[in-house]
């Protein structure tokens, strides 16, 4: 883009030198090259930028061309089954008409089982509970005879 040369650069160096002064050319040429760097990571993100968009278009193109090989194996999908179902639906007519007394049905259906209802089982909910949830409640866990019930909860100032 710009034709600068070593002979050039030593010129402009000069030029500064002389217009600038040697008290302020260090913070001049470090104002400089900070800006310099700004400009190429500003560069550097509108390529990445630029790349990202045509990985975009690719991606969109893959997806564009997967719909329609999705489509076109659905389709035939769709064809197959109905011909299957055509030619099943064919046979149970031939099997009826051939068949005096209708003992053979053209499609076999499962029976359904009868609805049972899940009810609440107490026990298996309370059981279903963690242990330390039990303990932080107060739930009891453990079954204690009448003997020990005493001897845990005896007072123990009484002897």
């Amino acid at each position: 883009m710009f034709d600068l040369e070593v002979s050039k650069l030593a010129v402009i160096g000069a030029v500064a030198l002389v217009v600038i002064g040697p008290e302020k050319m260090p913070r001049v040429a470090r104002t400089m090259g900070t800006l310099f760097g700004k400009a190429q990571r500003y560069i550097s993100d509108v390529k990445a930028e630029v790349n990202r968009t045509m990985e975009m278009e690719d991606l969109k193109k893959m997806k564009e061309s997967m719909d329609s090989a999705m489509t076109d194996v659905q389709s035939s999908v769709l064809n197959a089954t109905t011909q299957l179902n055509q030619g099943i639906a064919d046979l149970g007519q031939e099997a009826t008409s051939t068949d005096n007394n209708n003992s053979f049905l053209p499609y076999w259906q499962p029976q359904q089982p009868e609805y049972k209802h899940p009810g609440k089982n107490w026990r298996l909910k309370r059981s279903a509970m963690p242990h330390w949830y039990k303990a932080r409640q107060g739930v009891r866990t453990k079954a204690l005879s009448g003997a020990a019930r005493v001897a845990r909860f005896r007072p123990t100032g009484l002897s």
